[in-house]
């Protein structure tokens, strides 16, 4: 669990200064002012390795920069898997190494750590399977340094550079485990079931299906609320993101408990979930509830990992979400749910000196995904289309001289009935002025 971070000359922002909540971090921003960038951050704070240096393949999560001719310091502090607080680790980037260079030896382990990309990527950082041990005061780091999925990758499965399988991928597994009918497949029902909205036929597995005469494989399907089974490679782009979503979360659960039993360890006590672009694909019914099935989700018991001891006992799991989205139906839709004591929300936005800086928003209700818009989080002027906006403004600067033009309103009158509802509440107000100055009649 991360509990600070500080950066300096690092990425959009010169400076950024920021403590987590402990359970729920909303990060809001314009497109190009470090979203994304500032979550590649916080993954190679807790695992010390950036996305693409360990998969290739990816398009994203490459290793940040200083700016240009300045020198730039990653800070942060965090909870290990023990409860230890780590305070002020400290890492500066080496021009001639061009890289950054922190404390030798390995990282802290800060529990199990899953990152979903807005592109379908996925990376896990696994405490029980990542983390190295030391011999003698000597590391030995044998081990992968992480699990860093492509998108192909997550449906596919995984190999390391030695083409060694370490993953078998979504369809694989999948199939396996309702061939199987065991835990695994049962959490992967439950979260299907429970992160569908409520009131809507829940994502179900259908039966195991061929695509093709050429293809051997057994494709998991899922049930349509029209009665047919698909194929989860023919769903849609949000139900795929979805599902992979939901695999990625019980693959790294079940592999982080099959590996700590092997090793006679206790599992983890924490999980960090960074996820970026949240409402990415997803339909606005879908979007109202994505955080809050989440954080449910997560806190049932499948995901609250027994511990490896002779006294058998349920271990409760601290879970800490740090989430980027660009959707005013996510901000509405954490209302009911958002606790100051232990949640955050920050936005990234332009201050006066026409530089990026990160701000920690006191979060206010706004009642609806309207509101939210000409919030300090997306900075609309207003909800309507910029054509409509426009005009609003012309018709109003006409009334705000002493003696306005009576053609030019008569004419922006009808103007703006051909462009806005006739329930419009800008047209209802404005012919009421009107009419009542005699401007109408």
């Amino acid at each position: 669990m991360i509990k600070s971070l500080k950066l300096k000359n690092v990425g959009p922002a010169k400076n950024i200064d920021i403590t987590f909540g402990e359970r729920l971090n909303i990060i809001t921003g314009d497109n190009g002012l470090g979203k994304s960038f500032l979550l590649d951050i916080i993954w190679y704070a807790l695992s010390r390795r950036w996305p693409a240096e360990v998969n290739k393949k990816l398009n994203s999560g490459y290793m940040a920069q200083p700016l240009s001719g300045e020198r730039g310091t990653i800070s942060f502090d965090l909870i290990t898997d023990n409860n230890k607080k780590i305070e002020d680790y400290s890492c500066s980037f080496d021009r001639k190494k061009w890289s950054w260079i922190g404390k030798a030896g390995r990282p802290y382990n800060p529990g199990l750590v899953i990152y979903a990309h807005a592109d379908g990527s996925f990376s896990v950082w696994d405490p029980a399977k990542n983390y190295w041990e030391k011999r003698d005061n000597v590391d030995i780091q044998e081990r992968q340094p992480a699990y860093v999925f492509s998108p192909p990758e997550i449906w596919n499965g995984l190999e390391d550079d030695k083409g060694t399988r370490l993953c078998n991928g979504l369809i694989a597994d999948w199939a396996g485990w309702q061939k199987e009918k065991g835990k695994e497949y049962q959490t992967l029902c439950n979260t299907l079931s429970h992160i569908s909205p409520p009131g809507e036929t829940p994502i179900s597995p259908g039966e195991l299906t061929r695509i093709s005469i050429d293809d051997a494989r057994d494709i998991p399907t899922i049930k349509m609320p029209y009665g047919e089974d698909i194929p989860v490679l023919f769903a849609s782009s949000g139900i795929r993101r979805i599902l992979a979503l939901s695999y990625a979360l019980v693959w790294s659960l079940s592999e982080h408990a099959k590996a700590s039993k092997l090793l006679a360890q206790d599992t983890t006590s924490r999980i960090t979930f960074l996820i970026d672009e949240v409402e990415a694909h997803l339909h606005p019914k879908w979007q109202r509830q994505i955080i809050s099935s989440l954080i449910d989700i997560m806190s049932n018991e499948p995901y609250q990992i027994s511990k490896t001891s002779k006294v058998a006992r349920r271990s409760p799991v601290d879970v800490q979400i740090i989430a980027a989205t660009h959707s005013p139906l996510i901000m509405a839709s954490i209302e009911p749910l958002f606790e100051p004591e232990k949640d955050a929300w920050f936005d990234l936005d332009i201050n006066e000196e026409h530089a990026v800086e990160m701000f920690k928003r006191d979060f206010e209700l706004k009642g609806d995904a309207e509101n939210w818009l000409t919030s300090k989080a997306f900075d609309l002027k207003s909800t309507r289309s910029m054509e409509s906006e426009k005009l609003i403004e012309e018709a109003a600067t006409l009334l705000d001289v002493p003696n306005p033009d009576v053609k030019k309103i008569k004419e922006k009158y009808d103007t703006l009935c051909q462009k806005l509802s006739p329930k419009d509440d800008f047209l209802f107000r404005w012919r009421f002025i009107c009419e009542k100055k005699g401007y109408l009649k």
